[in-house]
Parts: C-alpha cells; structure tokens; sequence
C-alpha cells in the first residue's frame, strides 16, 4: 500500500520546453496500434505494429508501416479477433526490427494512443527485453482526451463510452474495420485532429492547452541495466 502511495505522490515528468510551447498545428504527431495476444501484460506477445505520421491535421499516407511480428506462445483467440494465424506469423519479421525503426521516432515526434497505459507499458517492457535503449517519449491518448471532454460535465460515462468506435462515432467519423493496428492508427490519427478541433479549434493553442485533460504524458524509461556475464 505504501509503495502505491509513493508512486502516487511521485512527481511526473514534467514535458520539455520545446513541446510544450510548439503549436499544436505544427506537431509531428506518430499514431501507433499494437495487436496483442491478450491484455494480461504479464505474458501479452505483439503480434503486429503499425504507424503513421501527421501534421496540421493532415495524414501522411507514405509514412504508413505495418509488420506482422514472429513471436512464440499460444495465439490465443488472435486467429480470430485479429485474423493472423499461426502461419502469418510464423512468416513475420523479428520484434527488434520493428523497434529499432520506431525508436527513431522517439524524440522527433509525440506518439498518439489509443490508451497509452497499455500499449507504452508494452512497448517499455520489449524495449528493455531485448536491451533497445527507448529516450523519454511525450504521449498524447485519444481515449483520455475522450473521457475529459464526456466527463466536463461531472456525469460518469456510459459503458464503452471512450472505446475507439464510440469516440469516432461522437464526431461522425466514418466506422472502419479494427484489429488491424495500421487501420487502428490511422483511425486514431482521425480521431485526435477531430478532437483537437472541438477543444482547440485556435491554430494558435500550443500543446500546453492540453495539459486540462490529462491525455498528454511524459515516459522516461529507466536506463537499461548491463547484464552480468555468466562465467
């Protein structure tokens, strides 16, 4: 109990300077989906990544990546939910290659989530698996975003209020088909620029306004430690 209290009373990390003053219309924005096998991430495997960058709220459509990852374990109802087999991924790339391109995009870029608790809390755990040194990345989450602009009101939403469809369909945006994570980034993408235009409809507000809902967060991983040699 004591040790929640103090990571409760912790200081965050405060967001730098550069980001917290730059424009909102001017935002190198990177949208990421993962596809997992489960939401247990004790034993969660990725089973494919995707991403795509945006600015000004435009969509950059030759920035989209999209890797079905080889991994090993139970598939759980992947087959199923996500429509990758054992055979897709058995014919995907290693996870290492996917993270060292995405790496590139940590400080040049304020990658976009659709709940970054869960999918950042993954992508920290592989990072440091496969001893892939992550820098501090800035975090803004569209299901946060959401939740501030349904709960200004001081109503507790309804259920599955803030998952991706229903947010999308708060602002008329189009349905799209999920569990596909380049879709689901893509779809992510649409969202934020539909949210930042109700809350901030200014080309002026930088990302400071976003502070109020809680959706932008700061991630310092801690430094990855030298493995001891085994004689």
């Amino acid at each position: 109990m004591w040790e929640k209290l103090k990571q409760w009373l912790a200081p965050r990390p405060q967001v730098p300077d550069e980001w917290l003053t730059m424009p909102l219309a001017e935002i190198p924005f990177l949208c990421i989906d993962l596809e997992l096998t489960s939401l247990n991430l004790k034993d969660t495997k990725i089973l494919s990544i995707g991403w795509v960058e945006g600015k000004g709220k435009q969509i950059f459509m030759e920035s989209c990546f999209y890797q079905v990852i080889s991994t090993t374990g139970s598939l759980n109802q992947s087959p199923v939910i996500h429509g990758l087999t054992a055979q897709d991924i058995a014919q995907g790339q290693p996870l290492r290659i996917s993270l060292e391109k995405l790496k590139q995009y940590a400080s040049s870029h304020i990658w976009v989530f659709h709940c970054t608790a869960l999918d950042m809390t993954v992508l920290n755990g592989v990072f440091r698996k496969l001893n892939i040194a992550l820098p501090t990345v800035v975090t803004v989450d569209t299901l946060r975003f959401g939740l501030y602009q349904l709960t200004k009101n001081l109503r507790p939403p309804p259920p599955n209020a803030v998952v991706l469809p229903v947010c999308r369909a708060r602002y008329n945006l189009p349905a799209v088909a999920g569990h596909n994570a380049l879709d689901d980034a893509m779809a992510t993408m649409e969202l934020l620029y539909a949210q930042l235009q109700k809350f901030s409809p200014k080309t002026s507000d930088t990302l400071k306004s976003l502070l109020i809902t809680d959706a932008v967060e700061v991630f310092t991983p801690q430094p990855i430690q030298d493995r001891k040699k085994t004689p």
